[in-house]
């Protein structure tokens, strides 16, 4: 799927297309810094029925939210080095235990998901909107 994004509340419009579309527990979520990968979780923890704050976890590489179908846990791997590092935050546990892993920068990961589903999204940010492809 592709879509286009304008303004702040066309993140809606994306989010209400997307959540009938998850079948699988891991979303990939790639996009250059300020593509808008924070906003996108926000609107998407909202519409799961979080109340819990979202923010970047940028710095605790992982947040926790809740939502009515589960544990939500939003990771951002672009500070990690190499896989080692990503096996040490204990990502397959929170992979076994999540209704939804939400993983930002996901490329040092990538190749450990071989054989896995997964959802991923890409967003770029042209400057004038953000161009938004989904599977």
């Amino acid at each position: 799927m592709e879509f286009t994004i304008n303004t702040i509340e066309d993140w809606q419009k994306i989010v209400d297309t997307i959540i009938p579309q998850l079948q699988h527990n891991i979303f990939l979520l790639k996009g250059n810094l300020g593509a808008g990968k924070t906003t996108f979780t926000q609107f998407l923890l909202k519409n799961l029925g979080s109340t819990d704050e979202v923010n970047s976890p940028t710095y605790s590489i992982v947040n926790e939210y809740n939502t009515p179908k589960g544990k939500v846990y939003h990771f951002d791997l672009y500070r990690l080095k190499n896989i080692e590092e990503v096996y040490d935050i204990g990502i397959e546990e929170y992979l076994d235990n999540a209704f939804l892993c939400i993983i930002e920068w996901p490329e040092v990961y990538e190749d450990e998901l071989y054989g896995l589903k997964y959802h991923e999204m890409s967003i770029v940010n042209t400057g004038e909107n953000r161009e938004i492809s989904f599977d």
